[in-house]
């Protein structure tokens, strides 16, 4: 395993951080386990449809399941909330201390709120968390916390977050009046009677939605998890992690085909002029930063409205530096650097993080050239560019199968421990009622469906919020009842995460810089 070959190249003092670092990373997995997949089981043990132990144990098994079905498009949304700077300089003490802080913040907060047995999300913890040291180190840097945050990837996910819960309460209710129309079986709008396990059909029904979340839940949390352990060993050990070092010699052909049609792309006059307008804005702006932090308001101001007019974004995204703007340079450095290569064993532990700099800034570059041109080019090209832009990320955008496995490993286990407080919360204090076979059943299947359709998009979003919002809406639907003591606890709580969990990061991270300086 390329692990024990890194650890065997490391000092002492780094194979300790290397360890607390991979322990803290797969710890919040193992909070998130029996934080958040308490929400699968809810159902299932509440409706008598399972007991306790084998409910959790199920979850737990589907969740290490859903792990490894999952892909890596969750994981690397959440990397990209972070500027590109930081990550092309993970390896610097400041960029290890920043994804230690943000993990160790998530997990505080995790924590407490579980403590209080609290239905709050992790997604919106560990989102919250990279704000908070983004933003913290924007100011340390540049006296604004408004360049630490990559905001376009950022409102994407935020959107993500905030609409999850609307759907679910709205959907789940909606399946669960339809259903009342179409299937008029009294015994499933009816609650569990004593300890006796609901009939068959109904029971087969509940264990496949808990086995679909837990599923879910699984393919989109865990990768959450995965991106960032990832970033912890890129910053410790990047000889061995800055590149896929397992990419196969046609792997690397390909990438150099795509690099080659990237730089013929790129050489064509409209994209050479758009590249030049975004290079422009980004002096210029740059020109007024430094101006405003001197105080001359007035003369930024001045310089301000001089800028070039034809651009619809205002900032060409906070996540590019002025090499990111020039991306025909960067392509042609990527061919010098593989040319003739078969192997990423062939490159010089320098030469390895010098190309991943070049295709981490080159995807940054496409990506931004997208987002601001991208109505102005045709659908064909866009198409063209992004699928070139995916292609150049895959020795660069990976995750190791131990990586994978560990993960999967943690959020199962946690599944199995500390799952009660959550499932009282959801099972017993949402509604006045007892929860009835039919509810539990649209909840799980709404968040199921939910979460599955944003793991295809690559968008995390909450599983808490999605099945708390779902059990919500059923209550609602079902003239039920809501529990408004409680109600108001758990959105108080998710009100609060963002800020909290920002705070709490960018506290830690200011106290680690006045250590590493």
């Amino acid at each position: 395993m390329e692990l024990f070959d890194a650890l065997g190249g490391l000092g002492g003092g780094q194979m300790i951080l290397l360890l607390v670092a991979l322990v803290i990373a797969f710890g919040f997995e193992v909070i998130n386990g029996f934080h958040d997949t308490a929400n699968a089981v809810a159902t299932v043990i509440y409706t008598k449809s399972l007991k306790p132990t084998p409910a959790v144990i199920w979850s737990g098994l589907w969740n290490f399941i859903g792990v490894h079905a999952g892909g890596i498009g969750v994981a690397f949304s959440i990397v990209h909330l972070l500027p590109v700077d930081l990550l092309i300089n993970i390896k610097t003490g400041r960029g290890l201390a920043m994804v230690l802080s943000l993990l160790g913040a998530a997990i505080i907060w995790n924590f407490a709120t579980w403590y209080r047995g609290l239905p709050a999300s992790s997604s919106h913890s560990l989102i919250g968390s990279i704000m908070g040291v983004g933003m913290m180190n924007a100011w340390l840097e540049h006296g604004s916390v408004f360049k630490g945050i990559n905001w376009h990837k950022a409102s994407e996910v935020g959107m993500a977050l905030v609409l999850s819960p609307l759907v679910g309460f709205g959907l789940a209710a909606g399946l669960l009046l339809l259903s009342r129309r179409l299937i008029p079986a009294k015994e499933l709008y009816e609650p569990p009677h004593g300890d006796a396990p609901p009939p068959l059909w109904i029971r087969a029904l509940l264990i496949g939605t808990c086995t679909g979340v837990s599923f879910a839940h699984g393919s989109n949390d865990g990768q959450k998890g995965m991106g960032l352990i990832m970033l912890v060993l890129i910053g410790i050990v990047p000889a061995t992690y800055a590149l896929n070092m397992n990419t196969s010699s046609a792997e690397i052909t390909a990438t150099v085909a795509a690099a080659r049609k990237l730089e013929a792309e790129l050489s064509e006059p409209q994209l050479a002029l758009m590249m030049n307008a975004l290079r422009d804005r980004h002096r210029a702006e740059s020109r007024v930063e430094q101006i405003s932090r001197s105080s001359s308001v007035a003369a930024a101001a001045v310089l301000e409205s001089e800028m070039i007019e034809n651009i619809v974004d205002p900032y060409p995204g906070n996540d590019v530096v002025l090499a990111t703007l020039d991306p025909l340079p960067l392509v042609q450095d990527v061919l010098a650097s593989l040319d003739g290569r078969t192997s990423f064993d062939d490159l010089q532990a320098d030469d390895r993080w010098k190309l991943r700099t070049q295709l981490v800034e080159l995807g940054a570059s496409v990506r931004t050239l997208l987002r601001q041109f991208g109505d102005s080019l045709a659908e064909d090209r866009r198409k063209v560019l992004k699928s070139l832009a995916g292609q150049l990320a895959k020795p660069v955008e990976y995750v190791p199968e131990w990586v994978v496995m560990g993960v999967a490993v943690c959020l199962g286990l946690g599944t199995m421990f500390g799952w009660e407080r959550i499932v009282k919360t959801v099972g017993e204090k949402i509604g006045k009622t007892h929860l009835t076979y039919a509810q539990g059943g649209a909840a799980e299947l709404v968040a199921a469906t939910t979460i599955g359709l944003a793991d295809s998009l690559g968008m995390p979003v909450s599983t808490t919020h999605v099945l708390s919002s779902g059990v919500a809406g059923t209550m609602w639907a079902n003239n039920s009842g809501i529990q408004p003591e409680t109600v108001r606890e758990i959105a108080l709580a998710w009100i609060l995460t963002l800020p909290v969990a920002m705070a709490l990061s960018g506290g830690l991270y200011w106290l680690a810089t006045l250590f590493i300086g």
